[in-house]
Order: C-alpha cells, then sequence, then structure tokens
C-alpha cells in the first residue's frame, strides 16, 4: 500500500493526540529504554493557544498512512527568533518517528522539506523543537541505556534513515552518567571557599517557592538566557516563555536540589544549578498518563527516598563569572544534599560538545559518557 500523508491541524483534538501517542502506544510499546512524556505536557507543547513559543514560531505536523495506520510523524518548524539572531534561513524537523521503512522516512522528510521551502527556508536541520529546552538531537550512541524526561530515545534505524537522505551532522551533545560521593572533593571545597571569599559571593536556598518568589525564579532564568547565549541555534527565552516553564518546572522540584549563587552586596544571580529526581521509571510505568495511577508512581519518586537518580536539569553561570570556580560552589551544595536525600547518581542533559567549559566540569569525577545526540541539517532541494 502506498503512503499517504494527512496535515493535522492542532484544533483536531482526535489526530492530535494521535501524533502524542504513536510512539507511545505502537512504535516503541515494548522497548524499555523509551520514556514517554506526559500526553497533557506533550499536547500542551503543541499548541499554539498554550505554548509561547507559537509568539515567534511556525509549525506544521504530518501524520504518515499505509492501509488506515499510522507508520509515521514529523513536525516542520521555524523558529523565526533564531533565524533572526543567526541570520538564517533555516527550518527544523522535529517530534519525528516512523517505522523501519524507507518509504516511510523518505514521504515524511519530503513532505516536512516541501513545506519548509514553501516558506522561503533554504536549510533542514534536526531533530529539534521549539527552542532549547525541548527534546533536541538524535540518540547515536546508548541505545541500551534508558533516556530521561528531558530526551527522546531513538532506534539505531533513524541514523541510518537520515543520513540515507543526506543530512550531515550539525553538532554533537554529549549525556554524562556520574556517581554521586559521599561528600565534595577537597578540592572543590577548597576552591568553593576562595571564590566566594575574593568574589563576594553566596549561596541562596529556598524552601519552596514561595520563598524563592517570582524575581528570583525570572532572574535564574534571565541568567540562563546570558549564559547560553552563545550556544548553537540559541535564542533568549521571552516573558511569556518563562512563566510558561516556570509552571511547568517548579511542581518537580526538591528545593533541597536547587543552587543559586548571588552576590552579596547587590543579591545579582551570577550561577545556579537544577536537578530534579529521575523520573523515567515513573514515566515508563504510567505510559505518559496521568490517569488513573500514574500520578502515585510519580509523586513517590519526586518526593520519596527510594529514588536513587538525579537529572542534572540546567547548569549556568553568568559569562563573566565563567571559569572563576563558580561551579564548585554549585558542587559543594549539591552532593552533600544529594547524598544525604539518598541519591547515588546524576545523569546530566545533553551538553554540546563543543562546550569545553560545561564538559569539563565533570574532570575529577566518575563521569561515564554513555548517550550522544546529533542534530543533522542539509540543503533543501
Amino acid at each position: 500500500m502506498a503512503i499517504t500523508i494527512k496535515e493535522v491541524n492542532p484544533d483536531n483534538k482526535a489526530l492530535m493526540k494521535d501524533f502524542v501517542r504513536f510512539p507511545v502506544d505502537t512504535l516503541y510499546k515494548d522497548c524499555p529504554y523509551y520514556v514517554p512524556s506526559l500526553t497533557i505536557d506533550a499536547l500542551g507543547t503543541l499548541n499554539p493557544k498554550k505554548n509561547p513559543a507559537f509568539d515567534f514560531c511556525e509549525m506544521q505536523i504530518f501524520l504518515a498512512y499505509r492501509d488506515n495506520k499510522i507508520v509515521g510523524r514529523i513536525a516542520a518548524i521555524i523558529n523565526h527568533n533564531v533565524n533572526r539572531t543567526w541570520g538564517q534561513k533555516n527550518g527544523r524537523f522535529g517530534f519525528v518517528d516512523f517505522i523501519d521503512d524507507a518509504e516511510v522516512a523518505d514521504t515524511l522528510f519530503a513532505t516536512a522539506e516541501k513545506w519548509l521551502k514553501e516558506k522561503g527556508m533554504d536549510r533542514i536541520m534536526g531533530p529539534l523543537g521549539f527552542c532549547d529546552l525541548d527534546h533536541e538531537g538524535l540518540l547515536i550512541h546508548g541505545y541500551d541505556r534508558v533516556s530521561t524526561m528531558s530526551t527522546t530515545y531513538s532506534y539505531p534505524y533513524y541514523k541510518e534513515h537520515i543520513e540515507r537522505l543526506g543530512f550531515e551532522k550539525e553538532v554533537d551533545w554529549k549525556e554524562f552518567y556520574i556517581p554521586v560521593p559521599e561528600d565534595t572533593p577537597e578540592r572543590h571545597k577548597r576552591i568553593s571557599k576562595m571564590v566566594a571569599e575574593r568574589y563576594g559571593l553566596k549561596m541562596l536556598k529556598f524552601k519552596n517557592y514561595k520563598e524563592m518568589g517570582s524575581t528570583n525564579a525570572h532572574n535564574l532564568f534571565e541568567l540562563l538566557n546570558k549564559a547560553y547565549k552563545p550556544l548553537f541555534g540559541f535564542s533568549p527565552l521571552t516573558t511569556r516563555q518563562i512563566d510558561y516553564y516556570i509552571d511547568m518546572y517548579v511542581p518537580l522540584l526538591r528545593w533541597d536540589l536547587v543552587s543559586m549563587v548571588i552576590k552579596e552586596d547587590t543579591n545579582e544571580a551570577v550561577g545556579f544549578g537544577i536537578s530534579v529526581p529521575n523520573l523515567s521509571k515513573a514515566l515508563i510505568k504510567s505510559r505518559g498518563k496521568l490517569l488513573p495511577f500514574g500520578w502515585t508512581s510519580l509523586l513517590k519518586d519526586m518526593k520519596g527516598k527510594s529514588n536513587k537518580i538525579a537529572d542534572l536539569m540546567l547548569i549556568g553561570i553568568a559569562p563573566e563569572y565563567q571559569g572563576k570556580g563558580v561551579n564548585a560552589m554549585i558542587f559543594n551544595d549539591f552532593i552533600p544534599s544529594a547524598y544525604r536525600n539518598g541519591f547515588r547518581f546524576v545523569e546530566t542533559n545533553p551538553e554540546l560538545e563543543q562546550n569545553n567549559k560545561m564538559v569539563s566540569l565533570w574532570d575529577g569525577f566518575e563521569a561515564e559518557h554513555h548517550k550522544t545526540r546529533r542534530a543533522y541539517s542539509k540543503k533543501i532541494q
């Protein structure tokens, strides 16, 4: 049977649910490494009425069918802010999943490229989402490792089909799996003390969001904007996006795993680290659904002490303080707190391979480079 493509309108709730649930219910149904997003969050991300990224992004999503059964999906995205920032006409592909079939892959990518070309784009790049806080990169190493909630899994054949279609490497991200030491290494303790005294810095801690307050939360994301500005494909988060991600991530936080470094005299934020309990097992068990019992597994892994893994969600240091040891202050706060709360391993989010300042943070730890992700690109014909 020939492949047919259906454009999906975000207002069509049934098709949107089919788009979101295809990898969960069909393609990765029996895969032990695939971690589904919560369906409600995935639908919100793709909803122009909810996701503020649509203030400056366009999207068209497509479903591929054979014999009236879904066999693949893809989203074509244009981030106009990124294109203006970097002087490009790049389109993106993301939310891509398909069976191991050349005709399916060819049809999906040809459809996305055609839509982007009609919009005036001259290159296609991905897998990427709307912004850097969405899933990024195709898994190309670590197929036998469980994903985190901030990343996605892909079968090895994805890489084969994408490269067969003429896509070439744009950038790679590395991920690390790191044992948590019982105590902060002496080197980091020493550097932490020295840096705090030399630059007049201190650690700011919070017990809850009310204590943190909206101002500190926004300061943290503004610092992220400054720290990540020079990195691949980044455009600053808008105020509406910051509010959106505060609402999304605050309920997941364990406040003893949130570290914020500020200047003592001005209270200016100069560095931060945010970690959350790893929710992969709970999300796999729930199959991306909160009801009827998915929320109990999530709550147990979020708040209980049986969870031994924490995810390092974000680390950001102000450009003028990078390379000066502020990371040692963050580690000196995080390590004893994480160990005390029962965490024995941490898993990093993807880190750009050319971001040497970030990758070098794990020097001196028993860090295992266990996964690699890649963004591809090619000229649109």
